[in-house]
């Protein structure tokens, strides 16, 4: 496509440098793009300087320096002051720039950022994406966007650097549907595998065996593949942080009521991860939900096969 974005005459601005953030930004700095960035721990970025990323002290200097903007933090207040605050990426960006906001956040912030764009001649898209730690280590994310469709197609070679899957899914605000659509399932698919883990720890399966069926048939997800081990190995750092799986569902929560509808199965899996975040496991993956069924079960899998019961 012609003005498509390529590493000869474009500039990256870079936002958030969290669980996933990091490697997302590395993938590009490998694909040969200049990339300046900022985060708010400095430190955490080292890995990124030491690849040749240059660093901004605010958002507005990122974006002064940059003809893509992509942001990837992690509360709607956090996306509203990176854009929106005095030294935010709307203060500092120079007309003709692509702005791509990556976090999950609230579709009408989405669309607010493509109106206050549209004013002072910038062009933005919401491009939430799914796949956890995993999958932006790997550039296998699936990336959901909205926003105007020849903007997207622009920055589309970019985006194939992070991800396996993009798709297009309507105007801004769109992306983010499609994500609170993703996050839906993956709820109520966690709530699943982490009860049958532990239905089977209580029935004396072993539950590596179990799970050498289960993940060959119609309960194959990527939950199982990819977090169901990592239960069993009592490791429950994060791909995607609890804290931030509770904002999203809460949000997915508030556009249902907007809409008139009612979600039985996310008000119960949001009600259990807001357990997990009473241990104390907000900054712990979102597998850590089983560590809420054992406290309602009174019961800890410590080892993977506890004996038959009776």
């Amino acid at each position: 496509m012609p003005n498509a974005v390529h590493p000869s005459h474009t500039t990256i601005g870079w936002i958030g440098t969290g669980v996933m953030g990091t490697s997302m930004c590395g993938h590009l700095l490998q694909a040969g793009y200049p990339v300046t960035l900022y985060t708010r721990t400095k430190t955490k970025a080292q890995p990124l300087f030491d690849r040749g990323a240059a660093w901004a002290d605010s958002p507005r200097a990122v974006a002064e320096q940059s003809t893509v903007i992509i942001t990837m933090v992690g509360f709607p207040r956090d996306v509203r002051e990176v854009y929106f605050g005095p030294e935010g990426i709307l203060a500092g960006a120079r007309p003709g720039s692509i702005l791509i906001d990556m976090t999950t956040t609230e579709p009408a912030l989405s669309r607010e950022i493509a109106d206050a764009a549209s004013a002072r001649g910038l062009q933005a898209i919401d491009a939430p994406v799914s796949g956890g730690d995993v999958g932006a280590k790997n550039a296998t994310l699936s990336i959901m966007v909205g926003g105007e469709h020849d903007t997207v197609e622009r920055v589309r070679p970019l985006l194939e650097r992070l991800g396996k899957k993009i798709v297009y899914q309507g105007g801004p605000g769109a992306g983010q549907h499609t994500k609170l659509c993703n996050q839906i399932v993956i709820a109520g698919t966690m709530v699943g595998v982490c009860e049958s883990l532990l239905y089977g720890f209580k029935a004396g399966l072993d539950l590596t065996q179990m799970l050498e069926s289960i993940r060959g048939g119609a309960a194959a997800c990527w939950t199982l593949d990819n977090l169901a081990l990592r239960i069993l190995q009592r490791n429950f750092d994060p791909g995607f942080f609890v804290e931030h799986f509770v904002k999203d569902m809460g949000i997915a929560l508030d556009e249902a009521k907007r809409m008139g509808i009612t979600l039985p199965g996310l008000t119960l899996a949001h009600e259990l991860y807001q357990r997990v975040q009473a241990l104390g496991h907000d900054r712990s993956g979102t597998h850590a939900l089983m560590l809420a069924l054992e406290d309602l079960s009174n019961t800890a899998m410590t080892t993977t096969r506890p004996g038959r019961i009776p």
